[in-house]
């Protein structure tokens, strides 16, 4: 594989401290979810509210990330991320002081995540609308995007193995402060930047005629329409393995919290191997085969998952779910930001963090909900099966999507 192409992203002084600071930030995320499943079941030993807890941290994407994609497109970028940025690191600063004090109650915990959740969903859109502004050069955004998706395979690897470890010699209050503490870092790496920021377009329409205005323009982008239901599928029926995850590793596998960590950290190396594995690519042409593959890989990677009892098995199925998460969800993020104009591109954008992140807390409660009456691994024996039903839906209408995408990638002068 060839990946010196992947890396030229990494030439921008900017983009490289927004990489490190971002990588560190993922890495707390993943540290503070697994501590607050953790804790949850530890106090409770109930799957659903592990699924209130899911749902809590992920909902505000369903409903405030396309606002965070409007103000993208309005305001300056670099002081909305700045906000976001600074804004994250309170809740869980708070809840481990709780924790540590040992007043904290699973209220405190879901509000945190609900809180947090917010600030993630508005600042989503606009990091995926600011990397055009960090990388200026249009035939390196193909590699900032492939360095995004990075950070998040290394986040889900290393953050779940870290916890698990930090978890067995430490508390779940010390993880509530590690977040805290990369919030700070990737607040220092963003004052660092010396780009002059560019100014939002200035808005000739109230906010509601523009969010109408990239709804209509999403609807009518045929790949847009016919890819991101996979991506919402995925979401709703597979990623919520994350959230039963502690029921598997203490149940399942009879196993703690380093073993949570490990299950984790199983699915976060499929993604690296995504990642590299798309990053060898030159070009987005073709990368509807990669979305086909990735569907199936996670969805039969989760039946497999749900219905093993071998662990090495239950490994291997989880790098699958993960490669196929990852896999799916950049190759669809990637044509999107190949094919979708730069005034609209963070209203666009956010309804892919709607389908990619939105989602996931519907079928996080619905999981929780379902594994309390029929148990986790039926539940995502289900999820699983479903969204193979959906990707063998959307391998029917690839034939004339591959062509719909060919035409376009030609009259964008994309290369080969």
């Amino acid at each position: 594989m060839d990946f010196s192409h992947t890396l030229r992203a990494l030439r921008y002084r900017n983009y490289r401290l927004f990489f490190y600071g971002q990588t560190l930030s993922i890495i707390g995320n993943w540290i503070q979810q697994i501590a607050m499943a953790w804790l949850v079941y530890r106090m409770t030993g109930s799957a659903w509210l592990l699924g209130v807890t899911g749902f809590a941290s992920q909902i505000a994407f369903l409903v405030c990330a396309p606002f965070g994609g409007l103000w993208a497109d309005r305001f300056n970028k670099y002081r909305l991320l700045l906000s976001t940025q600074i804004l994250s690191g309170i809740p869980p600063l708070i809840v481990a002081i709780l924790t540590y004090s040992g007043h904290v109650a699973v209220w405190h915990i879901v509000t945190m995540g609900l809180l947090v959740g917010i600030v993630n969903a508005i600042d989503t859109p606009i990091r995926i609308a600011f990397t055009n502004e960090m990388v200026t050069a249009k035939e390196d955004l193909a590699s900032a995007i492939a360095m995004n998706a990075l950070m998040q395979s290394v986040g889900r690897m290393i953050g779940p193995t870290i916890a698990g470890f930090l978890l067995m010699f430490s508390s779940e209050a010390f993880c509530f402060l590690l977040n805290t503490s990369s919030k700070v870092m990737i607040v220092i790496m963003i004052l660092m930047m010396t780009l002059t920021p560019r100014p939002g377009h200035k808005p000739t329409t109230t906010a509601w005629q523009q969010l109408r205005e990239g709804a209509y323009y999403a609807w009518h982008l045929l790949p847009v329409r016919w890819l991101l239901p996979m991506v919402a599928t995925i979401s709703f029926m597979v990623t919520p393995y994350q959230t039963l995850m502690p029921i598997f590793a203490a149940e399942v596998f009879k196993g703690d919290a380093q073993l949570l960590g490990f299950l984790m950290g199983a699915a976060g190396c499929g993604g690296i191997i995504g990642m590299l594995a798309l990053a060898s690519r030159r070009s987005v042409r073709g990368l509807s085969q990669w979305i086909t593959v990735a569907s199936f890989s996670a969805s039969i990677g989760t039946i497999v998952f749900a219905l093993s009892t071998w662990l090495p098995l239950s490994l291997l199925a989880l790098t699958a779910v993960g490669f196929g998460i990852v896999v799916n969800g950049m190759a669809v993020s990637t044509v999107m930001q190949t094919i979708i104009e730069d005034r609209i591109r963070g209203r666009v954008m956010s309804f892919f963090s709607v389908a990619f992140l939105g989602v996931y807390p519907l079928g996080s409660l619905a999981g929780g909900a379902l594994a309390t009456l029929i148990g986790a691994p039926a539940t995502l024996a289900i999820g699983g099966a479903c969204c193979t039903l959906g990707a063998i839906i959307l391998w029917r209408h690839m034939p004339r999507l591959r062509e719909h995408l060919r035409l376009t990638y030609d009259k964008l002068g994309v290369e080969k």
